[in-house]
C-alpha cells in the first residue's frame, strides 16, 4: 500500500506544476502597457459596432436568476440517472432516499416559483 504513494506524489507535483508554469509564462510574456492609452482604448466596443443612444442601461437580473435556477436543478437531476440505472438492485432504502431527494427538489422548485425566480418578463 505504501508503494503507491510515490506515484501519487508525482501526479500531485505535475498537477501543481502545470498551472504554475502556465501562470508564470503568461506573466513573463504579458504585453507591456503603454504609458498613455490612446483614444481607441476608451471607446465602447460591442462586436465592432459603435452603440447608439445611451450605453449604460439597466440589465434585468431575472435572466441570471432563471439561468442559475436551471443550472442548479439540472445538476441535481443528473443524480437521478445512476439511481435509475441501478434501481433494480438497490432496494427499498434507496427508493425512499430518492423520494426524499425528489421532495427536496420539489420544495426548492416551489420556493423559486414563489419568489418569482421563474418569471420571464
Amino acid at each position: 500500500m505504501l508503494a503507491e504513494y510515490p506515484a501519487l506524489g508525482i501526479f500531485f507535483l505535475i498537477t501543481l506544476a502545470f498551472p504554475v508554469a502556465a501562470m508564470a509564462l503568461a506573466w513573463l510574456f504579458r504585453p507591456k502597457p503603454k504609458a498613455v492609452p490612446d483614444d481607441e482604448k476608451f471607446t465602447t466596443y460591442e462586436c465592432g459596432v459603435d452603440t447608439r443612444g445611451k450605453t449604460w442601461i439597466r440589465f434585468k437580473v431575472n435572466y441570471f436568476l432563471y439561468a442559475l435556477v436551471f443550472l442548479a436543478f439540472d445538476v441535481e437531476i443528473v443524480f437521478l440517472y445512476p439511481w435509475a440505472v441501478k434501481f433494480g438492485v438497490l432496494g427499498p432504502f434507496a427508493f425512499i432516499e430518492m423520494i426524499i431527494f425528489i421532495a427536496i427538489l420539489l420544495i426548492g422548485l416551489w420556493y423559486a416559483w414563489k419568489e418569482g425566480a421563474l418569471e420571464w418578463y
